[in-house]
């Protein structure tokens, strides 16, 4: 601690209690933060993606019909050019199908999107899933 008296500076021999408080805090700050990387980076199971869509909307579009849904990544692993197809079946079959893809949908997290159909999906069931991704 530098001690100012007759504008002269000169360090104290004893350390003031509060530098000892401030070490002992960034220390243990420090070993906290190095201990919770490495227990993420040991801890981590490399499982591969898993998705979990679900509609959060419907309604009208300029062009015709927008879908929008959550798509959710539950591993611990990040997928990149995440494709997902939504089909409008009636009676069975397939009226109309599009397709939307995410650049990322990262691990543990959730991104939203909206598929866009020329067809009013009304009360008709659509069917929203996942097709394809690669390992970034």
């Amino acid at each position: 601690m530098t001690i100012t008296a007759k504008n002269r500076h000169t360090e104290a021999h004893e350390p003031h209690w509060v530098e000892w408080v401030t070490g002992i805090v960034s220390a243990l700050l420090v070993f906290l933060m190095i201990a919770w990387i490495a227990k993420e980076a040991w801890m981590e199971d490399g499982a591969p993606p898993e998705f979990s869509i679900e509609i959060t909307g419907r309604g009208a579009a300029a062009d015709g019909y927008r879908v929008e849904f959550d798509i959710a990544n539950r591993a611990t692993t990040t997928a990149a050019a995440v494709v997902v197809r939504g089909e409008i079946v009636d009676g069975g079959e397939v009226a109309e199908d599009a397709e939307v893809t995410f650049d990322y949908v990262p691990a543990e997290s959730k991104s939203s999107g909206a598929l866009l159909f020329s067809e009013d999906p009304g009360v008709r069931e659509v069917r929203i899933r996942t097709i394809g991704y690669i390992d970034p």
